[in-house]
């Protein structure tokens, strides 16, 4: 007897069937640096993995479905109320719970061209319609974001530092978005790599979600603490958006291990800002470096560069893997290359030299 193969969406079928840009170009060739992923080249604090050995142990155990502890520690330290703070199991389940709770098929959600892959992928899952809008001179253009706005648009998602290109958005631009935008209009102000800034002039998501209830921010533990590999992050949202975002997780979704060494990453602050000062320091020496080979690089507030190729992009990738680098293409746009230790960041500048920009 044929039996028959189970029916799927026919979206599903399309995300499974896409190439695998994640593998970097790098044509099969071993990586022995990871510039595709913007992860931390550094391992946990050293009382972070203290931490997390010592309590391996308590693995059989299921976590609090709230993580309470590890929400109110977040809620102390940001000054906001605990119920408040979601914790999820990283900013791409958060914003994947949000888009569960708001948008319907053949909605909309507003990008930009280009953002984060997630974005657009949780977009098609969801059933909806990604709206995405090109970038101005590198950065975001919120007025054309807005313009893209209709009666079919249901979230608009703005990232600070924005992905690839480590971008910020203007305060009074935000503000102006903000309020033009309909009250029912959810705006994910995505805060992933929030630790890199080094600047106090930028919008703060914790200041805009208490102005304005239609706004959730959205950070992660993944890159500046270095815990990609346990998946935590949390949201900062008005209680009602709050208990959607709880109403559509996964149970358990977060470890109890991962909760302790978040925990324990937030205390330990000064080696903290130590570290973040250390990949700072390094992104800004390979943008100099670049910009000296005649590059033209976005001023990046997080920890990875963005090259405009354009139709040069795949061919710059493949010189990567050449050399063992994996970095992240978005095809006939440009290349992500996220901030490794120094080894990795001057191969980068070898290859960019033996690469001549675009006159």
């Amino acid at each position: 007897m044929t039996r028959a193969t189970p029916r799927l969406r026919p979206i599903v079928k399309y995300l499974a069937s896409r190439d695998a840009l994640h593998d970097g170009w790098t044509g099969g060739l071993p990586v022995d640096h990871r510039a595709h992923l913007n992860e931390s080249p550094y391992p946990p604090l050293p009382s972070v993995v203290a931490t997390i050995r010592g309590t391996a142990d308590q693995v059989n155990r299921y976590p609090d479905t709230g993580n309470a502890e590890l929400a109110a520690a977040i809620a102390d330290r940001l000054g906001v109320p605990a119920a408040h703070v979601t914790v999820g199991p990283g900013s791409t389940a958060l914003i994947h719970q949000l888009f569960l709770a708001a948008v319907a098929p053949r909605e909309t959600v507003v990008l930009t061209d280009p953002c984060a892959d997630r974005y657009a992928f949780l977009t098609l899952l969801s059933g909806a319609r990604p709206v995405q809008v090109r970038l101005d001179r590198g950065g975001q253009d919120l007025a054309s974001m807005l313009h893209a706005v209709n009666r079919r648009t249901r979230v608009v998602v703005v990232g600070n530092p924005h992905d690839p290109t480590g971008t910020l958005v203007a305060r009074e631009h935000l503000t102006e978005l903000l309020a033009a935008l309909p009250s029912d209009i959810l705006v994910v102000l995505d805060e992933t790599y929030r630790e890199f800034v080094g600047t106090r002039t930028t919008p703060d998501g914790v200041e805009a979600h208490r102005l304005w209830p239609n706004v959730v921010a959205v950070r992660s533990f993944s890159a500046a603490h270095g815990l990609a590999g346990l998946r935590v992050g949390f949201a900062l949202a008005q209680p009602a958006l709050s208990t959607a975002l709880r109403s559509t997780a996964l149970p358990y979704g977060t470890t109890r291990l991962a909760e302790l060494a978040a925990l324990a990453s937030l205390r330990a602050t000064a080696e903290m800002s130590g570290r973040i000062h250390r990949l700072t320091g390094e992104r800004d020496r390979l943008r100099s470096v670049l910009r000296a080979q005649g590059w033209t690089i976005p001023h990046s507030q997080a920890n990875f560069l963005w090259l405009p190729l354009g139709t040069r992009s795949v061919a710059f990738a493949r010189a990567c893997g050449d050399q063992g680098i994996a970095v992240r293409v978005w095809e006939g746009r440009g290349v992500r290359v996220t901030i490794g230790d120094p080894e990795s960041n001057d191969l980068i500048a070898y290859v960019a030299s033996r690469f001549p920009p675009a006159s």
